[in-house]
Parts: C-alpha cells; sequence; structure tokens
C-alpha cells in the first residue's frame, strides 16, 4: 500500500468517524471561524483551566480536509499546556507551508502533510488549528 493511499483512508476515517465532535457543556471559550472561499466553518470549544487545555470539542461542516484536521487537532491538543498547544499548532503550519515536519508522537496529523501541494486546501486545513490559537491567545 503506498503511503498516500494510507494517508487517505487516516484522512477519511476522521471524517466519517470524527472524533471529539459534538457540543461541550462547560466551555471557557468557544471561538467560530469560517472559511469563505469554500463554505467550510467551524465553531471550537475549549476546556481551559491553570494553562492546560482539558477539553476541545468542535461543531461544523466542510470538506473532508478540514473536519478531519478539526478532529485530528482536538485529539491532539487536550492535556496539553497552553504554549505546547501553541508549538503544535505552529509545527502543523509549517507541514503546511511544506516543512519537512514529523508527528510520530501523532502519526495522524502527518496524513495532511500532502495538502500542502493543493493551495487552496491549505486554509480548510488550517481552520481548525486557526481557532484553537484564537481560543489560547483570548485566554493570556
Amino acid at each position: 500500500m503506498e503511503l498516500n493511499d494510507l494517508y487517505r483512508r487516516v484522512i477519511m476515517d476522521h471524517y466519517k468517524s470524527p472524533r471529539n465532535r459534538g457540543e461541550m457543556q462547560n466551555e471557557s471559550v468557544a471561538i467560530q471561524l469560517n472559511n469563505p472561499t469554500c463554505g467550510d466553518r467551524i465553531s471550537l470549544q475549549l476546556q481551559l483551566e491553570n494553562g492546560v487545555v482539558m477539553d476541545a470539542r468542535y461543531t461544523g461542516e466542510g470538506c473532508s480536509i478540514s473536519m478531519s484536521s478539526a478532529s485530528m487537532m482536538t485529539e491532539a491538543v487536550k492535556g496539553l499546556t497552553y504554549e505546547e498547544a501553541l508549538a503544535l499548532a505552529e509545527r502543523f503550519s509549517s507541514l503546511m507551508k511544506g516543512a519537512d515536519e514529523e508527528f510520530e508522537e501523532l502519526e495522524d496529523i502527518e496524513a495532511l502533510s500532502g495538502v500542502n501541494k493543493f493551495p487552496a486546501r491549505i486554509k480548510c486545513a488550517t481552520l481548525a488549528w486557526n481557532a484553537l490559537r484564537k481560543g489560547i491567545e483570548a485566554q493570556k
């Protein structure tokens, strides 16, 4: 099996069986963002306590790239400090710009590495991550 096929399967798995999709009862911050170019929209809810991302959930509509990225991001940031979550978002941004980032600890995120070959889709992949940044920065 080729690596690209594996990556497509990982993306579709997160799209068809999203992790952390739904509304949170006790969020401390909620951010709504959209990508007017393609219509993707996300509402990210974060439970932030004592400098740590305790929980992350999302709702929204969009393409498989944006929704899969949101699913992967919400899994990845739970339990991270604000600084660790922002550093992960920065690494993801570098991946989308073509950097050779490795996410050994979070293999699913690497599945989105091929998106950087399609500039119009980069905004789809980074939508949830941009919402994460805004949410954390609002708490600082």
